[in-house]
């Protein structure tokens, strides 16, 4: 009679991972492996010309192993979690515009509202932002009231669970688990939203100010014809403001011990915002000349394309994490370097004992 094979723990049935910690651990094992060789693991190997160059340009080098494990962690879990933030995106953003309205009520400026609107699908292709402009006005102005900060509490824990989501990715990137509550990463993740409703209402006017200027220089100074084309190169500010708001969302939810200076949020941050402008750009002459999402889903391709949209933002923000993830280097661990030195003193001692 056979014995059924012992299933492992679920720890010790994944085959490879490439994760910060995963490599952290194997650089342990390796450490322990060479000082019980009686190896310096410090201490370089002789090597050929040839072989120098093989290890600068060839596989094993740096960058051709920060590659590697981007491309091998976007394609374990960068598909699926592209999915799932498409889902909540969809799901998301319309209650986020619900609590932009109850921000703009408290400070007595609830006109604005449909400027908040032109401002957020400012980073939207055209066709994306015709599906989901109206549809954000009309579900703005259709609450006051007590009904509108019910709606906007609501809207805060429903866009707190795609934030949670961004903080899930990141956390498997790195290969790390959670050290806190359930509840508190709930606060921290509302906390962030509310910021960056503040922050979203700073941009909104300042670009009312930039506006304005533009039409007082045209009216009254028209010989200024370069200050205006000054002026409309500032439309990049909505750019450089996705850079900024999507290097503090990685700088805020990465895990806390890669959080330190020595492990850059900027690569994924700007990887990003480059992906997410370059989809905005190409998506409208892609879907004119090549697709035609009318024949298939008829009035529901606004909302396809929208879903698309969000899904290939959502595949660059893995893209992003897994980036920043492979260039964090896991820091050599105290118990290695004891170990080493150990060993080093060992051997002084058996030479000169000898």
């Amino acid at each position: 009679m056979e014995v059924p094979p012992t299933i492992p723990p679920p720890d010790e049935r994944e085959v490879i991972s490439l994760t910060p910690e995963a490599r952290r651990r194997h650089s342990r094992s390796r450490i322990h492996a060479l000082v019980g060789s009686g190896i310096d693991p410090e201490r370089p190997a002789r090597r050929t010309l040839a072989e120098r160059l093989v290890a600068l340009a060839g596989p094993g080098t740096r960058a051709f192993e920060v590659v590697k494990r981007t491309a091998v962690g976007t394609y374990n879990d960068g598909f699926i979690h592209a999915g799932n933030l498409a889902y909540l995106s969809m799901l998301a953003i319309f209650p986020f515009f619900i609590l932009g309205a109850a921000a703009f009520e408290l400070i007595g400026g609830r006109e604005q509202t449909n400027a908040l609107v032109d401002t957020v699908v400012m980073a939207m292709p055209p066709t994306v932002a015709s599906a989901i402009a109206p549809v954000a006005q009309d579900v703005m102005g259709a609450r006051e009231g007590w009904l509108l900060w019910f709606g906007a509490a609501v809207a805060l824990w429903t866009v707190s669970s795609l934030v949670e989501t961004i903080r899930d990715i990141l956390r498997r990137a790195y290969g790390t688990r959670s050290i806190y509550a359930f509840w508190k990463y709930r606060l921290l993740s509302a906390g962030l939203i509310l910021g960056a409703v503040v922050l979203l209402m700073a941009s909104l006017f300042a670009h009312v100010v930039i506006g304005t200027a533009q039409q007082v220089i045209d009216a009254a100074l028209p010989q200024l014809s370069e200050a205006i084309a000054v002026l409309q190169v500032s439309r990049i500010i909505p750019a450089i403001g996705l850079g900024l708001s999507l290097y503090m969302l990685f700088y805020t939810l990465t895990p806390s011990e890669y959080r330190k200076r020595g492990y850059p949020k900027w690569p994924g941050a700007l990887f990003t915002t480059v992906w997410w402008l370059g989809v905005t750009t190409a998506m409208p002459p892609i879907l004119r000349s090549v697709f035609a999402y009318n024949l298939t889903y008829g009035s529901l391709a606004g909302i396809i394309i929208a879903l698309f949209f969000f899904w290939l933002v959502g595949l660059g923000l893995v893209i992003g994490a897994e980036l920043n993830a492979a260039l964090a280097e896991p820091e050599p661990c105290k118990e290695e370097t004891m170990e080493r030195a150990l060993a080093r003193e060992g051997e002084m001692q058996e030479g000169s004992a000898s």
